[in-house]
């Protein structure tokens, strides 16, 4: 597996920064994120320690099914469904059609590193 770079920018940075890309007046250097959050406070809530604990459980026990992760973690089979999507939007996990078309969760990096700029513009990087 690998790490997953994963930085923070509000809305108005993220969309400044792909119109740019597109133009082609920006490349993304390989050391940047790859994946943005628009908030440490949003990082904090898909990364918090229950489902860190999560892509452990993930990771170590390679579920076949959320039916089987309910079972593993306890948790409710709507409530896993709910954070796995969002986690799959950040790409954390990828979410594969396993036997009879049951949704298997898989973990796709095993470090994530935050990159936060104290201060922002190009001159920051």
């Amino acid at each position: 597996m690998k790490t997953l770079k994963v930085g923070i920018a509000s809305y108005e940075e993220m969309k400044a920064m792909t119109l740019a890309i597109a133009r082609g007046q920006r490349k993304l250097a390989p050391r940047e994120p790859r994946i943005w959050f628009p908030s440490t406070e949003s990082f904090a809530r898909v990364l918090s320690a229950g489902n860190r604990d999560l892509l452990r459980v993930i990771a170590e026990k390679a579920p076949g099914s959320l039916e089987e992760l309910a079972q593993l973690t306890g948790r409710k089979k709507p409530n896993l469904s709910r954070t796995l999507k969002t986690m799959a939007n950040y790409g954390l996990v990828e979410l594969q059609r396993g036997l009879r078309g049951r949704i298997a969760p898989k973990v796709v990096h095993d470090r994530i590193a935050l990159e936060l700029p104290l201060v922002r513009g190009e001159d920051a990087a």
